[in-house]
């Protein structure tokens, strides 16, 4: 199914906001990636307390 050429330029108010709000902040890809690494870092778990943790679980 082929589309028109209009239909394949169109563009929502979101991806436009979007496009707008990255040329305002040229640093927003940066600040996302550091506030998700905020989100996902954990600290690491030695093996000595995986093991321990595997050991205290209940099977249901």
């Amino acid at each position: 199914m082929l589309f028109s050429k209009q239909q394949t330029r169109y563009q929502s108010e979101i991806t436009l906001f979007i496009a707008d709000l990255k040329k305002a902040n040229p640093a927003l890809a940066q600040q996302q990636l550091a506030g998700r690494a905020l989100l996902s870092d954990k600290a690491p778990v030695s093996l000595d307390d995986q093991q321990r943790i595997r050991a205290s679980t209940v099977t249901r």
